[in-house]
């Protein structure tokens, strides 16, 4: 229960964002705490950045060179996010190859949907253009974060033995994103 509530709330605030790493190596095995604090931490890194995207466009004013950067930093947190995904390797459980698995499929889906953002906005050449990408890019992100919803909700599925929720649990940093 708990790794869905922290789970759900990364993706709440993804969803909230208003713009609409990992240390273990990538064929290294930490234990289940530490993938999970690795993971976790991940996550509301992207979050976070995403979130003060979506801010900085509020607080800032909309102009061409602010929605210019405003994607950049989020292409560049979700670029970020993927790779942390795949650097964290696997956790020591029974299940840590389709857990390694799942992440690394979320990692795909977070690159083809930072894909999506530039298809979007290319050609954009003023601030008008800009705008008009704006939809897409919001439903990319919305729909990113029902990505990583699943992709948590799949690892729950696979953990018979409650190891990596015991380890989501113990993590301090997936207490942030429960607490956000």
């Amino acid at each position: 229960m708990r790794l869905a509530a922290v789970l759900a709330a990364g993706s709440l605030l993804l969803l909230a964002a208003g713009c609409g790493g990992g240390d273990s190596g990538s064929s290294g095995t930490s234990s289940a705490d530490e993938w999970a604090d690795d993971v976790c931490s991940a996550v509301t890194d992207w979050t976070g950045a995403i979130s003060s995207v979506g801010s900085s466009l509020q607080e800032g004013g909309v102009s061409e060179e602010s929605v210019n950067d405003a994607l950049d930093q989020a292409r560049e947190a979700t670029d970020t996010f993927a790779e942390d995904l795949r650097d964290v390797g696997k956790p020591d459980t029974e299940a840590g190859d389709e857990a390694k698995q799942t992440l690394d499929d979320l990692a795909d889906e977070l690159d083809q949907g930072r894909d999506e953002i530039d298809n979007a906005v290319e050609g954009a050449d003023d601030l008008q253009s800009l705008l008009a990408a704006v939809p897409t890019v919001t439903q990319t992100f919305t729909t990113l974060g029902g990505e990583v919803a699943q992709a948590f909700s799949s690892l729950q599925q696979l953990d018979a033995q409650g190891q990596l929720e015991d380890a989501f649990s113990q993590a301090g940093s997936c207490d942030e994103l429960e607490n956000s």
